[in-house]
Parts: C-alpha cells; sequence; structure tokens
C-alpha cells in the first residue's frame, strides 16, 4: 500500500508495454552478442590454438595458484588493513581536539586524492626494489590500504554520524565518556549501516589489484600478461581473466546481499523484541 503512495500502480496497457520493452531489449543483447561472436570469428579470435592454454593443465593452475589466489591474499590482507586504518582516521575526523582532526582530515584527503596507480609506483621504486626492498606485493598492499582505507574512513565517519543522536545522549547521560560511547554505541550501530559500503569497497580493492602488473605484482593480470606474451591471444586472454573477475565479484556481492538481509532482519526482530517489552511494561497504556 505504502508503495503505491509513490507511483500509480501500472495498467494494462503499461504492462504490455513493459513486457514488449523487455522482449526488444532481450533480443537486441542476443543480436549484440551474436555480433561480436561473429566479429571475434573473422578474426580468428575463437581458432583453438588461441584458447588451447586455458584448457591446459599447467596454465590453468598458473591462472589459479599464481594469479587468482595471489590477487585474492592481496586483495583480503588490505582490506583488512584497510578497515583499521579506515576505523582509526574516520573516528579521528569527529575528534573534540582539532590537531587530531585536522591531521586525519589531511592523511585521509591526501591519499583519496592520489591515484592508486601513481601510489603503486611510487612505493616501489622508493621502497620496493633491491635487496632490502619490500617487493612489489607488499608496495600493492599498501597502496591499496591507503587508498581504500581512506575512502571507508569517509565511510565510517559518515556511517557513525547516521546512528541516531539519542543514542549517545543516553549514554552520556548514564555517565559513559566519549570512548566508551564511540567503541560501545556508535561503532556496533554504524558497522551495521555501511557494511553494504565496506563490502562494495572490497570489489573495488579487489579490482585495483589488477594494477600490480606494472609493477610486476603477481595477480591474475600478471600471469595473463605472460600467457598472452607467450601466444600473442590478448582478446581470449582478456575475457578470461574478466570471468574471473566478474566471478569472484558476483560472490562478493552476494555475501553483501546476504549480510544486509539478515542485518535488516535482526533490526525488525529488536522492533518486534522493543514493541513486546514496551507492552508487557505497561499493559493498560493504551486505554
Amino acid at each position: 500500500m505504502s508503495a503505491n503512495l509513490l507511483f500509480d500502480s501500472p495498467g494494462p496497457k503499461t504492462r504490455v508495454r513493459h513486457r514488449v520493452y523487455a522482449v526488444v531489449a532481450l533480443v537486441a543483447l542476443v543480436a549484440l552478442v551474436a555480433w561480436v561472436v561473429t566479429l571475434l570469428n573473422d578474426h580468428g579470435q575463437l581458432d583453438y590454438d588461441l584458447w588451447e592454454p586455458f584448457i591446459t593443465p599447467d596454465y590453468v593452475r598458473a591462472l589459479l595458484v599464481d594469479g587468482l589466489l595471489q590477487t585474492l591474499k592481496m586483495a583480503g590482507v588490505s582490506v583488512l588493513l584497510a578497515v583499521v586504518f579506515g576505523a582509526v582516521f574516520g573516528v579521528g575526523k569527529l575528534s573534540d581536539h582539532a590537531p587530531v582532526r585536522w591531521v586525519c582530515w589531511v592523511v585521509v584527503e591526501f591519499f583519496r586524492a592520489v591515484p592508486v596507480l601513481l601510489l603503486m609506483i611510487f612505493l616501489f621504486f622508493a621502497y620496493g626494489v633491491g635487496e632490502s626492498g619490500i617487493g612489489p606485493y607488499w608496495c600493492v598492499v599498501i597502496a591499496l590500504t591507503l587508498y581504500n582505507g581512506s575512502v571507508l574512513a569517509e565511510v565510517f565517519r559518515a556511517g557513525i554520524l547516521a546512528v541516531p543522536r539519542g543514542q549517545s545522549e543516553a549514554a552520556y547521560a548514564i555517565g559513559l565518556r566519549k570512548t566508551q560511547v564511540m567503541t560501545g554505541i556508535l561503532l556496533p550501530q554504524g558497522v551495521k549501516i555501511m557494511l553494504p559500503a565496506i563490502i562494495s569497497q572490497c570489489v573495488v580493492a579487489l579490482k585495483d589489484t589488477s594494477l600490480g602488473y606494472a609493477i610486476t605484482a603477481p595477480g591474475l593480470t600478471y600471469i595473463g600478461e605472460a600467457i598472452y606474451g607467450e601466444f600473442h591471444n590478448q582478446i581470449p586472454t582478456i575475457v578470461v581473466l574478466a570471468v574471473l573477475y566478474v566471478a569472484v565479484n558476483l560472490v562478493l556481492t552476494g555475501i553483501a546481499t546476504w549480510a544486509q538481509r539478515r542485518l535488516v532482519g535482526e533490526k525488525k526482530q529488536l522492533e518486534v523484541g522493543m514493541t513486546a517489552l514496551a507492552a508487557a511494561a505497561d499493559p493498560h497504556g493504551d486505554k
């Protein structure tokens, strides 16, 4: 009923028109795919020799172990560090102390503005090369941590500010200090609000690991570059890498959807519980 307040329900003619639009869009999509496949075939991109590496056990193992696994490791480590970075600097931007607040603001805004690839290259040539260097792997991890952590700092700040002010006011009223209010009241509730955004940033971190090939970091793009450098099958390699990235991103999206639905369910259960508690406390309140 509430949805009908926003727009009129479509009538029979509108529903038919929508079905026609859907069929036309589907036909156009199929035609586009057929055209792309035909174009690839005309240019010899569907020849067996170009796709053979992707059914060869050694190359498949290299893609999955040396490529996909390393990509997931870099993305996972950088996301964990970015969450810590974002929590610290996001809370710091809300500090009552001006020096702390301004330092956090400068750090967050700087690393949000610097391109990730430029940051990777700088870290590689400044700290990655040589016997005492940290290597390309950690250059990618640190660059992704600084960039995604800066983005997550804004997410944490927005999530904390989205918590109703009554929560913190009630906590202060019973004598809690600001640190206790932040860690025990605001952050736990804010995390539920910003969880979808955090998982979306995980997808961004995963995709940005592909930039590591510029500094010879391990990962899917590095292995893909080695494969098409040997077989000269750039387009098949790009298609396979894209399928792998899309598959992993769909898994992350599914996790985000599941987490969001579960949190919404917990919120509804909490509202029902609070209503029942209020009714039990004052059974004659409606009379």
